[in-house]
C-alpha cells in the first residue's frame, strides 16, 4: 500500500520515528545539561574559565592559536558538508539512471520513493552546513573580542566582566558547532533508509542514545567534569 510520495506505511512510520528523534535531541541535549556533569554544561563553564585566564595573559598567541584551529575545523566540516550536498544534489537531481545506478540502493524501489531518501540525506546536511557557517561567523565575532581584550593590569572585576561577554559569544558558537557535528548522526541514520526502513528508525533511535551517552557517561564528559572539579577547587588531584 502506497502513501504520500508513494512511501509505505512502515516507510511513513520509520520517518515519524526519526524526525522525532531528531526534533528531541536538542531539548534532549539541554534537560541533560542543566544537571551537573553534563558535557556541554561543564564545557560552557571551562570556556568561560579560559575567557578568564586569557584576559589575564599579557601574551594572547595561546588563544588566538586555539581559536584558529576551532574556526579551521568548523571550515573543514563546512566544506566537508558541502561536498556530501553536491554528491547526494547530483544523484538526486541527475534522474533516474543516476538514481539507478547507485549500487546500494535496492532495485525494487519506485524512483520517487528513493528520490524522498535521497532528498532527507539532503536536508540533514543542509542543516549541518548552516550551522557549521553560522558557528564561524560567531568565532570571528569571538576573535574580534579576544583582539579587543583589556590589558591585563586592567581591574580584575573588570576584566571578569569583560571574559563573560567574550564567554557569551564563544559558548553559542561552539554549541552551533556541535550541532553540525550532530546531524553526521541523522544524515548517516537517512542514509540507512536506503537499504530499508527498518534501518532508519532503529539508526535514529540508535543515534540519539548514543548522543545522550556521549553527554552524560562518555570518558570526556567523565574527564571535562573531572577537569572543572579541579579547576574550581585548586586542587591537583580529581576526585573520584
Amino acid at each position: 500500500m502506497d502513501d504520500l510520495f508513494g512511501l509505505s506505511l512502515l516507510d511513513l512510520a520509520a520517518l515519524t520515528v526519526f524526525l522525532l528523534a531528531w526534533l528531541a535531541c536538542e531539548p534532549m541535549i539541554r534537560l541533560i545539561g542543566r544537571r551537573r556533569g553534563a558535557l556541554n554544561a561543564d564545557l560552557d563553564l571551562m570556556r568561560a574559565a579560559w575567557m578568564r585566564a586569557m584576559t589575564r595573559r599579557e601574551i594572547r598567541m595561546v588563544d588566538s592559536q586555539l581559536l584558529g584551529h576551532t574556526i579551521n575545523s568548523a571550515s573543514f566540516f563546512a566544506s566537508a558538508n558541502l561536498i556530501l550536498i553536491a554528491a547526494v544534489g547530483g544523484v538526486l537531481f541527475g534522474g533516474e539512471a543516476a538514481i539507478r545506478n547507485q549500487p546500494a540502493v535496492g532495485m525494487e524501489a519506485p524512483t520517487r520513493v528513493l528520490e524522498v531518501k535521497f532528498a532527507l540525506i539532503s536536508v540533514c546536511l543542509a542543516r549541518g552546513l548552516l550551522d557549521f557557517i553560522w558557528s564561524i561567523r560567531q568565532l570571528n565575532y569571538t576573535v574580534a573580542l579576544v583582539g579587543a581584550t583589556p590589558v591585563s593590569e586592567s581591574n580584575p572585576e573588570y576584566l571578569d566582566a569583560y571574559a563573560v561577554t567574550a564567554a557569551e559569544v564563544l559558548n553559542p558558537a561552539m554549541h552551533g558547532f556541535n550541532r553540525g557535528v550532530r546531524v553526521y548522526y541523522f544524515a548517516l541514520a537517512a542514509g540507512a533508509w536506503l537499504i530499508s526502513p527498518a534501518f532508519l528508525a532503529i539508526g535514529a533511535i540508535l543515534s540519539l542514545a548514543l548522543l545522550a551517552w556521549r553527554q552524560a557517561a562518555s570518558p570526556a564528559a567523565i574527564g571535562v567534569r573531572h577537569a572543572l572539579d579541579v579547576l574550581n577547587r585548586g586542587d591537583s588531584h580529581p576526585s573520584e
